[in-house]
C-alpha cells in the first residue's frame, strides 16, 4: 500500500525570513529558506510515513510571492517520491539530473545535466 500524500500549505513567514509550511492533516510544520542559502528545518514532524507536497493556491498573493521566490508554479512535477526512512535514497537518472539543473541544483558537485 503506498504512503498517504498530504498537502502542505504556506502559512506564513518566520522572523528568520524562512517560509513556514504546515500540513492540516497531521500537523507537520517546516521552515523553508530560499536560495542562495536554502535550508529546510522540520519544526513538527507530524506523520513521518506520509509523503508531503507543497501546494500553492492560485490567486493567493502570499503563494504567488513564494512561487516567484522559489521559481515554481502552482503545480510542480515531482520525478519520484522521496526515500522512506531506512530505505536507500534513489540516485537521480539523466531525466532527474536535467530537472535538478533546471531548478539550479548541482548534484554532488558534478554538472547536473
Amino acid at each position: 500500500m503506498p504512503p498517504p500524500i498530504h498537502q502542505m500549505r504556506l502559512t506564513g513567514r518566520l522572523g528568520s525570513g524562512a517560509d513556514e509550511w504546515s500540513c492540516p492533516l497531521c500537523g507537520r510544520r517546516i521552515a523553508l529558506r530560499r536560495p542562495p542559502h536554502p535550508e529546510l528545518i522540520v519544526l513538527d514532524p507530524g506523520d513521518e510515513n506520509a509523503v508531503h507536497i507543497g501546494v500553492l493556491e492560485p490567486g493567493d498573493p502570499a503563494a504567488e510571492e513564494a512561487a516567484a521566490r522559489y521559481g515554481v508554479g502552482p503545480v510542480q512535477h515531482i520525478p519520484r517520491p522521496p526515500a522512506r526512512p531506512g530505505e536507500p535514497t534513489p540516485q537521480p537518472d539523466a531525466e532527474d539530473r536535467r530537472w535538478l539543473a533546471e531548478i539550479g541544483i548541482d548534484w554532488d558537485g558534478d554538472a547536473a545535466a
